[in-house]
């Protein structure tokens, strides 16, 4: 065989292999655009459910005529419904992404924000905005998500110092968050006995999470933090890819795993804790979704961050059309909704034994 050959077999054989990656990230791609499609459509079926029933030109006129539509419908329709799928989706945008970066960075299937007890910091965070009735000066509607936020905060300071001071390892990070979470979770129950039977209600309810606190003036705070970390974590997704196949080939590329691995976590916090701060606990869905976009656009980060934000708004938007119509007349809160869809999937990524594929 000449060496005119073997090169132009090495070239045939490229040049199979480069179209048959651009067949595969086209696919990919196209389940991209369908699950953008999916999500404009459970936005719409969002919009026209409620205790009010409204027909598709009733919301048209509301949202694109306003001047020709019925003022109760415009009230319902701009002021009530219209935030909450919003909020949907940008809240579950934001699990999403957090929710994928977290398995990634940690190499683990069944990673979620709520792993490094975020969440549940957040929870008790509100808690205590509740219980001491305490209210900011200027804003007191910002109050219980400020709390929640800062003690979101201080927990993500608290995995943080532990990792630090015993090496940024995944391994690490994942005790010093199920330390964190139940450490939280005790203070949170301290909370709720001492409670008095009407504020504990008010706790209870804000725990459920629900999309009923969204609104005009904190949709845009969630939207803000959202876009900001998305296009922060743009730059790295070809580092994210990298370290899917193991820290020191990842090092071997040139990258500085410890330095990635700090900016995922602060950028995971601060999307984990705008989401939770406003509407509350929100479980599963930063578990749920980046198993369903993984299963359609496999792991080149590329396309699976983009698509676990989507498959985020898109259970949220689902979960919030089911939370109205199972009980009509009222709205469930979606946090329960949410643990209804993920508790099965979680028991479906066991039994599948998916973590071999790790």
């Amino acid at each position: 065989m000449t060496a005119r050959t073997i090169v132009s077999n090495i070239s045939e054989a490229a040049s199979a292999a480069s179209s048959s990656y651009r067949n595969l990230f086209n696919r990919r791609l196209t389940w991209l655009v369908a699950g953008l499609a999916g999500l404009a459509i459970s936005f719409v079926f969002d919009i026209l459910t409620g205790p009010a029933f409204l027909s598709v030109s009733d919301v048209v006129l509301s949202l694109f005529a306003p001047q020709q539509s019925d003022e109760t419908v415009l009230v319902i329709v701009r002021s009530i419904r219209l935030p909450m799928t919003v909020m949907a989706i940008f809240v579950g945008a934001s699990l999403g992404v957090a929710g994928v970066i977290m398995q990634t960075i940690l190499g683990n299937p069944l990673a979620s924000p709520y792993t490094l007890g975020f969440s549940t910091s957040a929870g008790f965070g509100a808690s205590i905005a509740i219980f001491t009735g305490f209210t900011l000066p200027l804003v007191p509607w910002l109050t219980i998500p400020f709390a929640a936020f800062l003690m979101a905060a201080v927990a993500a300071g608290l995995v943080y110092s532990f990792a630090t001071l015993k090496a940024m390892s995944s391994e690490v990070m994942i005790l010093a968050g199920i330390a964190t979470l139940f450490l939280f979770q005790s203070l949170q129950s301290l909370v709720q006995y001492l409670a008095a039977p009407e504020v504990l209600q008010a706790i209870v309810f804000w725990l459920f999470g629900s999309l009923l606190k969204a609104s005009w003036s904190n949709v845009p705070i969630v939207g803000t933090v959202f876009i900001i970390c998305f296009l922060a974590v743009i730059p790295d997704l070809w580092r994210l890819t990298a370290l899917r196949l193991g820290d020191m080939r990842a090092t071997a590329l040139g990258i500085d795993v410890k330095r990635l691995r700090i900016k995922m976590f602060v950028l995971i916090t601060l999307l984990t804790s705008a989401a939770v701060a406003i509407v509350g606990t929100i479980g599963f869905v930063g578990l749920v979704a980046p198993h369903i976009a993984r299963m359609l656009v496999g792991e080149d980060q590329r396309l699976l961050v983009p698509m676990a934000a989507v498959m985020g708004a898109f259970v949220i938007t689902t979960a919030s059309i089911c939370s109205k119509l199972i009980s009509p007349g009222s709205v469930i809160p979606i946090g329960i909704v949410t643990a209804i869809i993920g508790v099965p999937f979680l028991f479906i990524l066991i039994l599948r034994k998916q973590r071999n594929n790790w």
